[in-house]
């Protein structure tokens, strides 16, 4: 059934006007960006069919070259996706006035304060914002470090999930002492230049000890 086929208030634009665009379904916005179906479908069908396969947070992380790739997408629709996506990520980064900002080892270290007295060895990613607010962090490995344990996909799958526009990375030393070792300066060495490849940079290594901390930054290893 074509759209202009439906009663009016059941087309996703007169929808809008008349009750609210938060009275929508996911499909009947979607189809609002999309303007326009294809032969044997209408545009709400495709956007429930890409809905169906793709989660919402997925398509907001899909690029130019993701979306023509789908169905019913062609190269003025994606633009105009990119364009709402991008439009709506800025304004939730305007909202964000509540989380913490991250640019120094020092407030790195004020994140994971608990590290200093661990007994076990815990690599921890820090996920920033373009605005270098944290907007994620997770534990990345657990026990002795070696460079073989701390593999650039884990460190990065997040960081695209939560589209990070940097990371920061630090873990403990239970010794006390945060010189790092050969390990350390390997691990750090393979995630920046992972970092490069993906344009999502790595900004610090901050190493936790008891009473002091090391930063590879301001050692300008990084």
């Amino acid at each position: 059934m074509k759209i202009k086929d439906l009663p009016k208030i059941d087309r996703p634009r007169e929808k809008l006007i008349a009750k609210g665009a938060e009275n929508l379904k996911d499909s009947e916005l979607l189809a609002i960006l999309l303007r326009t179906g294809k032969a044997g479908k209408n545009v709400i069908e495709i956007a429930s069919q890409i809905l169906s396969k793709h989660s919402k947070k997925r398509l907001l992380q899909m690029t130019y070259q993701d979306l023509v790739k789908i169905s019913g997408i062609n190269s003025a629709k994606a633009t105009t996706l990119l364009a709402a996506f991008e439009l709506a990520k800025r304004a939730l980064e305007v909202n964000d006035t509540n989380l913490p900002t991250i640019v120094t080892p020092k407030d790195v270290v004020a994140q994971l304060t608990d590290l200093r007295h661990n007994k076990k060895e815990h690599f921890i990613a820090l996920y920033l914002n373009a605005r270098n607010q944290l907007v994620h962090k997770e534990t990345i490995s657990m026990g002795t470090l070696n460079a073989n344990l701390v593999h650039p996909r884990e460190v990065f799958e997040p960081a695209l999930k939560h589209s990070a526009a940097g990371i920061m990375v630090a873990h403990n030393h239970p010794s006390g002492d945060p010189k790092p070792s050969e390990d350390d300066l390997e691990i750090t060495k393979r995630l920046a230049e992972a970092g490069k490849m993906m344009g999502v940079e790595l900004l610090d290594h901050v190493i936790i000890a008891t009473n002091n901390h090391f930063s590879f930054k301001e050692e300008r290893l990084i």
